[in-house]
C-alpha cells in the first residue's frame, strides 16, 4: 500500500510545533519552518483557526489569487489518515497520530460493548432515536487520548490555553462570537494558545455539494473574517489550517448488493470512503472477489495486515483498541463514489477518500504586526 500522508509534514506535526513552542513534551517531529517563524517572531499569542472541510484545493476553486489566505498560504500540507474530522481534528488538537489517541474515523466498533457507535455522539450507528448510549461513553473516556494542547498548557501553569468550540462549556453563540473570543483573549495578558473550530464550509457542502455559489459565499466570508481579525491584533501568529478536503459524491448502497451482505459479520465502520469491513471467516475468498468485482474500479481493498503494516493511521504506540476497531478489510475511495450501509447518511459531498481534494489542507500563517 502506498501511504499518501505525509506523516512528517501533517497536521499531527503542525501541533508538534504548538507544543514545542509552549514547553510541552512532543512525540513527533515538528515542522521546522513553523518552529522557525515561532521562535523568531515569539508570539505573545498563538491562534489556530481550523476551518472543517476548507482543502487546499476548494480554496483555490472558490478564491482569487490576490485572496488574503492564499497570499498567505505558505504550503500545502496532508491531513492523517482518514481525512475525517474525528481523527484529524483530534491530532490537530492533541499533536498524536490517529493510531495513537484510538479516533480512527466517524463510526467505530466498539469490543468491549460489541455495537458500532457514532463516536462524537456515543450512540449506535443503526439507532435511528439517536440516544447517546452511557456504556459508549464509558467505553469512549476509557480508551481514547484526546487531551488537547490547550489543556495541556494550561495545566503546566507556564501558560494558558483556550479552546474556542461550538459545542461544549465554554462555546460560542455565533461566528461573530467566536472571532470576538480570539480578539478579546489576544487582549489579554500573558502567552497562550488559542484553538477555534469552524464546522464551516464542511457542514454545508455534505448538504449542498462543495462547488457552489454558496461554499463560495462561505469561503470568501471566512478569508475576509480572518482578514479582519488579523487588523486588530498585535504580538500574534495566526496558524490557518483544515482537517481535510472534500469531494461531491454518488452513493451506492451495499443492501443493493446481496451477496455482498451475505459474506458481512456486522456493520461497516469508519467512513463511507474508507469503509471498514468485518466478514464472516468463511466468507473471506468471496467477499475479495465480489467487492473486487463490483467496486474494484473505485475502491481499493487492503487486509488488516496490509493496513497495520503499512502505518496508514500514522506511527506511534498503537491505542489498545486500535486493532479491534480494525475489521478484515479496508476499502479506500479512489473516485467519487461512497459505500452506504445501515445507519450512514446520504449526503452530496462527503471525504475521506484519498482524492487529493480531500487529503490536501492549506498550512497559511499570518503574522500580526507586533505591539
Amino acid at each position: 500500500m502506498k501511504v499518501k500522508n505525509n506523516y512528517n509534514e501533517c497536521l499531527t506535526n503542525l501541533a508538534c510545533s504548538i507544543r514545542k513552542y509552549f514547553d510541552l513534551d512532543y512525540k513527533h517531529n515538528t515542522i521546522d519552518y513553523i518552529d522557525k517563524i515561532l521562535e523568531e517572531y515569539k508570539p505573545k499569542n498563538v491562534v489556530t483557526i481550523l476551518c472543517d472541510g476548507m482543502g487546499s484545493n476548494i480554496m483555490d476553486r472558490m478564491l482569487d489569487k490576490d485572496a488574503f489566505l492564499i497570499k498567505n498560504r505558505i504550503k500545502t500540507i496532508t491531513t492523517v489518515f482518514p481525512a475525517t474530522t474525528t481523527a484529524a481534528t483530534t491530532s490537530m488538537t492533541t499533536g498524536l497520530n490517529p493510531v495513537e489517541t484510538g479516533m480512527i474515523g466517524w463510526d467505530m466498533y466498539y469490543k468491549d460493548i460489541d455495537k458500532t457507535i457514532i463516536v462524537f455522539k456515543h450512540y449506535d450507528k443503526e439507532d435511528a432515536k439517536r440516544q447517546p448510549l452511557k456504556e459508549a461513553k464509558d467505553y469512549y473516556d476509557k480508551h481514547m487520548i484526546v487531551k488537547t494542547i490547550s489543556e495541556e498548557i494550561t495545566e503546566s501553569g507556564l501558560y494558558k490555553g483556550y479552546n474556542i468550540l461550538p459545542l461544549g462549556e465554554k462555546s460560542y453563540s455565533s461566528i461573530d462570537d467566536m472571532y470576538n473570543q480570539i480578539e478579546k483573549l489576544c487582549n489579554e495578558d500573558g502567552k497562550k494558545y488559542i484553538y477555534a473550530y469552524d464546522e464551516d464550509p464542511d457542514h454545508t457542502m455534505h448538504e449542498i455539494g462543495c462547488d457552489k455559489p454558496k461554499i463560495k459565499a462561505i469561503i470568501e466570508d471566512i478569508n475576509q473574517r480572518i482578514e479582519t481579525l488579523s487588523s486588530k491584533l498585535s504580538d500574534t501568529i495566526i496558524l490557518v489550517v483544515a482537517d481535510h478536503g472534500h469531494h461531491n459524491v454518488n452513493n451506492l448502497f451495499i443492501k443493493d448488493y446481496p451477496d455482498i451482505e451475505e459474506c458481512l459479520l456486522r456493520n461497516t465502520s469508519i467512513e463511507v470512503r474508507a469503509v471498514n469491513f468485518f466478514i464472516k471467516p468463511d466468507k473471506k475468498e468471496m467477499f475479495e472477489a465480489l467487492f473486487n468485482k463490483y467496486f474494484g474500479n473505485d475502491f481499493d481493498l487492503y487486509s488488516k495486515e496490509d493496513v497495520i503494516n503499512s502505518k496508514l493511521f500514522g506511527d506511534g504506540q498503537e491505542n489498545e483498541i486500535f486493532s479491534d476497531a480494525l475489521g478484515d478489510y479496508l476499502a479506500i475511495a479512489k473516485t467519487d463514489k461512497t459505500l452506504l450501509y445501515n445507519g450512514d447518511e446520504v449526503l452530496k459531498s462527503q471525504h475521506a477518500g484519498y482524492t487529493d481534494d480531500e487529503i490536501l489542507v492549506p498550512l497559511i500563517v499570518i503574522k500580526t504586526n507586533k505591539s
